[in-house]
């Protein structure tokens, strides 16, 4: 347990800190999710739309510190790939 004052100021820090992660987290898997069922479905307009709104969330929160940004990339990197290979 925190003893001195700072210590108990960094534990308040990061619990808030813990919780806005979670949510960028959370928010990033939701549009990738989105994304990856655009693409199952075979549609190439509504994937490319949802690879459009699921990169900024996904770089936005690499930024923020979520985690990291070359996960990021990879995940961008692998989405358009799928679809682009989508039969047109």
């Amino acid at each position: 347990m925190a003893n001195t004052k700072s210590a108990k100021k960094m534990v308040r820090k990061i619990a808030t800190r813990t919780l806005v992660n979670k949510m960028r987290r959370s928010k990033v898997r939701t549009s990738v999710r989105k994304a990856e069922e655009a693409i199952a479905s075979g549609d190439k307009a509504l994937a490319q739309e949802a690879l459009k709104a699921a990169q900024p969330e996904l770089m936005r929160g690499a930024q923020k510190g979520a985690f990291n940004r070359k996960q990021a990339a990879r995940k961008i990197s692998r989405l358009t790939k799928r679809i682009i290979n989508i039969a047109s």
